[in-house]
């Protein structure tokens, strides 16, 4: 009988102790399960498409004959009469004097230029006149001329991408067609005009309706289809990509580069950036209709540089070791030496980072064993506006240990300099990552070929962002901003 009382006395005594450690143990806190976002922004890429005018050119050379006229006729006053004064009077002294005029006119090699909002088509003419038989008395008589007429067109895309074009031509001799003969210079610009106006009309026509055959559309389209793309910012440590989804299309107008038009448009597009594996491509829309809009060319992407928890957990290890070298002195306690063990780091809710920390202490000269625990840090990281420097704000520490010196784990924890250590690692974590990411994505988009593109970026300036503690890892949104074109090369 008395051996089962100091039985059942155990029992409840082992019973008592165990609820009472219990009572001891904290829960780790509450992990939280949000994500961090994939920032968003917009941004217009310079999509310049050119358009060759070779075909302009050649349906012009082809249009515009060599010889643009010919003339033989007869005039019955190549050289008016001639008259003098007597007692006042004027008399005719010889009688008109007729002639036949021979002549041609022959344009030399066009040539496509640009002059501002305008193409210029120059074309060169040539003109070689005769007069014979000038009253029996001149044989022969040779005139040559020159003149440049400009085919000027201006050039107009419609919303729905079709070609106009209007085209106005001028010309002016500068060595104008005539021969001298009998004192005085005989030109023939009125017999040469009259031939050349209806060339002037034919070639007008021929210039609008080969604009009209201009595809722009075509390449447009192409262009559209193949935005809706991701590229790759950083292959790995980690992998960060952006997808690209274009919204609308600005044309600011054209220039002539050589044979080609370059017609300058802008692509605004909204950039999407992601911490993880390649995203889907987004689904391409219909091309839509053309906004009358001059784009002004900017890159505005923001870089989410996100720490996984479970990269954090070395490097707040090392600098726990590195500082165990040294006491802790507690305030009532003194000089304390502690060994730092497991890190367990994650998320937890209301943006705050969780850190469990294995560790042993002993008073420093103390023959006792050391008092061994967990202790739990929770805080909220905040950081200065544009600098990637990481403090701690709204600490929080608990904690359960193995003996009645508890306290003195808490207080370790709870010392001025605990936090800041932790804070101290992550900033230069955040530092030396945040400078190779920005290196890495310099070299990654600088220049670049994606199928039928060639892509060139330009990155004028980081910014940095706010700090925040989310559920997949630690996240500091960096802002790129710049200038980005694209250019449309198939084939090549």
């Amino acid at each position: 009988m008395r051996l089962i009382r100091l039985t059942t006395v155990a029992l409840l005594l082992t019973a008592s102790l165990t609820a009472c450690e219990r009572k001891t143990e904290v829960e780790p806190p509450p992990r939280a399960t949000d994500k961090a976002p994939s920032p968003t922004q917009t941004s217009l890429i310079a999509v310049p498409i050119n358009a060759s005018t070779a075909s302009l050119k050649t349906a012009l050379e082809r249009a515009v004959p060599k010889t643009l006229w010919t003339i033989n006729q007869r005039e019955r006053a190549c050289v008016k009469p001639q008259r003098v004064k007597v007692f006042g009077k004027k008399v005719k002294v010889t009688p008109p004097i007729a002639c036949t005029i021979v002549g041609r006119v022959t344009r030399g090699p066009l040539r496509l230029r640009g002059e501002g909002s305008e193409i210029v088509v120059d074309v060169p003419i040539h003109a070689t006149i005769s007069a014979r038989d000038v009253g029996g008395v001149l044989k022969g008589e040779t005139a040559t001329g020159a003149a440049m007429a400009h085919a000027r067109v201006r050039i107009e895309l419609t919303p729905d991408w079709r070609t106009q074009g209007k085209a106005r031509i001028s010309y002016g001799w500068t060595n104008a067609p005539g021969i001298d003969f009998l004192g005085r210079r005989i030109t023939f610009t009125d017999e040469a005009d009259a031939k050349l106006k209806p060339v002037v009309r034919d070639v007008e026509r021929e210039v609008n309706r080969e604009i009209a055959k201009i595809d722009i559309r075509k390449q447009a389209a192409e262009v559209w289809r193949q935005s809706f793309t991701t590229l790759e910012l950083n292959r790995e440590n980690p992998p960060v990509w952006m997808r690209v989804t274009p919204q609308r299309i600005l044309y600011g107008g054209y220039r002539l580069d050589g044979q080609q038009m370059r017609l300058n448009l802008g692509l605004e597009a909204i950039t999407e950036t992601f911490v993880s594996g390649r995203p889907r491509d987004p689904v391409p829309t219909p091309l839509p209709r053309l906004v009358r809009e001059t784009p002004k060319p900017h890159f505005d992407v923001r870089v989410p540089v996100l720490a996984d928890y479970a990269q954090l957990e070395p490097v707040i290890h090392r600098a726990l070791v590195k500082r165990s070298a040294r006491p802790f002195v507690l305030p009532a306690i003194g000089p304390v030496m502690a060994k730092f063990g497991k890190v367990t780091a994650y998320g937890a809710p209301d943006n705050r980072i969780a850190v469990g920390i294995e560790l042993e202490a002993l008073v420093q000269g103390a023959k006792r064993e050391p008092t061994r625990g967990r202790v739990w840090v929770t805080a909220r990281p905040v950081n200065a506006p544009g600098s990637a420097k990481v403090s701690f704000i709204d600490l929080k520490v608990d904690g359960d240990t193995n003996g009645l010196k508890g306290d003195l784990l808490l207080g370790i924890a709870e010392s001025e300099g605990f936090a800041p250590l932790i804070a101290d690692a992550l900033t230069q974590n955040f530092t030396r990552d945040l400078a190779e990411l920005q290196g890495k994505i310099r070299r990654a988009i600088d220049q670049r070929r994606e199928g039928a593109f060639v892509i060139r970026t330009r990155i004028d300036s980081f910014e940095t962002g706010e700090i925040t503690a989310y559920g997949n890892g630690l996240y500091l949104p960096v802002r790129m901003v710049g200038g980005a074109s694209v250019d449309y090369r198939p084939g090549k």
